[in-house]
């Protein structure tokens, strides 16, 4: 006697689908079950198709299934406004004080909200069901209540800083003042349970915190089951920082603190030395490489970074899109070509960085920086459906033959045709489900145009613009 099939909520068979779950397994005629919001069963479309019994079914002969991606490293707020305002000739100091700073003090709550729901409908358009949060957010509460409305998946936090610059600063009162503030956020989002939406001590970084912040935070983080955000080191100021007045680097001195770790995750991370890489290494600590940022602002990523010795080592290293004067769009699979190629290129080494190595560092990698490795990731039985279909329906997927290399290489998120995140179809051919897109697109725009001009910065372009 036969068992009876399973019931299910969702099949979709007969697509190729990369599951990189531990045997990182891919099915060329293979099929993903979907029960509430987790995978039931992936693999092939004949065994699975005979052994459930679907609500939907889909056809999966156009599409290529792969994870969602994670994006460990995006400004959400300030920038989707105001895309590409930044001229590209700007150096690190000037592109951060004059024109992001300005840009993000500019913004009033309603434009934070607008600007985070545009930045994840661009990041679910292309394919990244889950993201990690720079820490620019100010107006915490309206930006959390404006992604609920989009269907993805994020870990955000509130601006956190309390360094007392000015002579008249009142240090004590600073860090108070952070600390509530972390508390506070951590209280109101907590990540007990799993949500779609939680907080983190989401850190500026460089040099903005102080040691007190830095251990407080890391406290807080690990009683609450959250992780840590910082910036560090994309530019020589923060280590001559703290080799200044510490008389250690930015990575040896939190290391130092006792604030490295599998929670932390440090975006950037260019200009160390190797005692910072075998430090981050034997701390387990998270890096996020921003390689469209560093390659655009010179940041030095090929020139100084230790990127391939960090890898080596074991570094657990994720990708991030980082912000939209910078890394200038969310797409996490043009970040991956480009992390795929630059060291190559500048190493004169085409064993560095793989396609599969640099496919794990936008799903897996990405996973176990947001604390979610549990839940997202890979393709497995048990995990959240999470999940992407890329359409084979377009020049850049024809002919395919490797998939992995046609993901990294070919394809990019403009041939994202549907998106799951947490079993919901958030994004259905081409087009999101939850979202006016139209209506959204406008108001952008003008929303931009208030941030410039409350910020009393010009639009700048070296040609006649009639």
């Amino acid at each position: 006697m036969t068992d009876a099939p399973t019931p299910v909520d969702l099949l979709i068979r007969n697509a190729w689908i990369v599951t990189m779950d531990g045997e990182r397994r891919i099915f060329r005629d293979g099929a993903i079950a979907l029960v509430g919001d987790r995978i039931h069963a992936v693999g092939p479309s004949a065994e699975i198709t005979a052994a459930v019994q679907a609500k939907e079914t889909i056809d999966g002969s156009r599409f290529v299934v792969t994870p969602g991606f994670v994006n460990g490293h995006i400004h959400t707020t300030g920038e989707p406004l105001t895309r590409s305002l930044v001229p590209d000739d700007t150096d690190w100091r000037t592109n951060v004080f004059d024109w992001l700073i300005p840009i993000d003090m500019a913004q009033e709550p309603r434009h934070e909200r607008l600007s985070a729901q545009f930045a994840a409908l661009e990041m679910l358009r292309t394919g990244t069901t889950c993201f990690v949060e720079a820490g620019t957010i100010m107006a915490l509460d309206e930006v959390v209540s404006g992604l609920a409305e989009t269907g993805i998946r994020a870990r955000v936090g509130q601006w956190a800083q309390d360094r007392a610059f000015a002579a008249d600063d009142d240090q004590v009162a600073l860090t108070d003042r952070a600390l509530k503030v972390l508390e506070s956020e951590l209280d109101r989002y907590p990540t007990a349970g799993d949500p779609l939406i939680a907080a983190w001590p989401a850190l500026v970084g460089h040099n903005t915190a102080t040691d007190t912040l830095w251990i407080e935070a890391t406290r807080l983080a690990k009683e609450k089951g959250a992780g840590v955000t910082a910036h560090m080191s994309p530019d020589p100021i923060d280590p001559d920082y703290y080799l200044a007045t510490t008389g250690r680097r930015a990575i040896t001195h939190l290391g130092h603190l006792g604030v490295l770790g599998s929670h932390l995750s440090l975006t950037h991370a260019i200009h160390l030395d190797d005692e910072e890489v075998r430090l981050l290494a034997d701390s387990g600590t998270n890096v996020t490489h921003c390689p469209m940022t560093a390659m655009k602002g010179a940041y030095g990523a090929t020139a100084a970074g230790k990127f391939p010795e960090m890898a080596a080592l074991g570094v657990n290293i994720q990708l991030g899109t980082d912000g939209n004067n910078n890394g200038n769009v969310a797409d996490m699979m043009r970040a991956m070509f480009v992390m795929a190629g630059i060291f190559k290129d500048s190493r004169r080494d085409p064993t560095l960085f793989s396609a599969y190595r640099v496919l794990e560092a936008g799903t897996l990698n990405g996973a176990r920086g947001a604390q979610l490795s549990h839940l997202i990731g890979s393709l497995e039985p048990g995990k959240k459906a999470d999940f992407v279909l890329h359409d084979r329906d377009r020049p850049e997927w024809v002919p395919l033959f490797n998939v992995v290399n046609q993901l990294v290489y070919a394809a990019d998120g403009r041939g994202v045709h549907s998106v799951w995140v947490d079993g919901q179809r958030v994004v259905e051919n081409y087009r999101s489900t939850l979202i006016d897109e139209e209506k959204m697109f406008a108001d952008v725009q003008q929303a931009g145009g208030e941030v410039i001009a409350r910020a009393g910065l010009p639009v700048p372009c070296e040609w006649p613009v009639l």
